[in-house]
């Protein structure tokens, strides 16, 4: 029982798990913010289309159940609603395009830097072939540019529970409004 404990303590605690929850936990804040603006503000502006109507026009009553008043009773009858299908289908669509940006943003960076230091690189090559510089004075600057690339900064258990409980109260503060 000790090693099976213990193999799943170094599988939880493997860099890879724990940046998988974070961006889990960063997935659903974003996805928050996503549904927000789809339900709060597209939504509206969409039913303020001429035929298109209320929201009310997207859904199909199958059954019917009235209260003692007569009025409907929404929590017994059977609706479909194809509104909410269609809230949700943009809000996949608008968050899988804001990742996709994002993505395409920091690989594009992570790109060009990579360039540079190969400009560099060749640009040092060339002032060793010329004999402007020493071999040793050429492996000197070039373990320089590699050091000069960005280095993630390491992240300790605290700053990713810390992380993870900020985003658990956004999340929470997001679904109370």
């Amino acid at each position: 029982m000790k090693k099976f404990f213990s193999e799943f303590k170094a599988f939880i605690t493997r860099g890879n798990v724990l940046d998988m929850a974070v961006g889990i936990i960063v997935g659903g804040a974003f996805t928050a913010i996503i549904t927000a603006l789809v339900n709060h503000i597209l939504n509206p502006l969409l039913a303020m289309i001429p035929g298109s109507g209320d929201t009310g026009a997207l859904q199909v009553v199958l059954r019917e159940v009235l209260d003692a008043d007569g009025k409907l009773d929404l929590s017994k009858s059977v609706i479909l609603d194809f509104g909410a299908v269609i809230s949700a289908i943009v809000t996949f669509l608008l968050t899988a395009l804001m990742l996709f940006t994002i993505i395409k943003v920091i690989n594009s960076v992570h790109n060009k830097g990579k360039k540079f230091a190969e400009k560099q690189k060749k640009a040092l090559e060339e002032k060793r072939k010329k004999g402007e510089i020493s071999e040793e004075q050429a492996k000197e600057e070039a373990t320089k540019i590699e050091q000069a690339a960005p280095v993630a900064p390491v992240e300790t258990t605290d700053d990713l529970l810390r992380e993870i409980r900020d985003l658990l109260k956004a999340k929470n503060d997001a679904t109370n409004e």
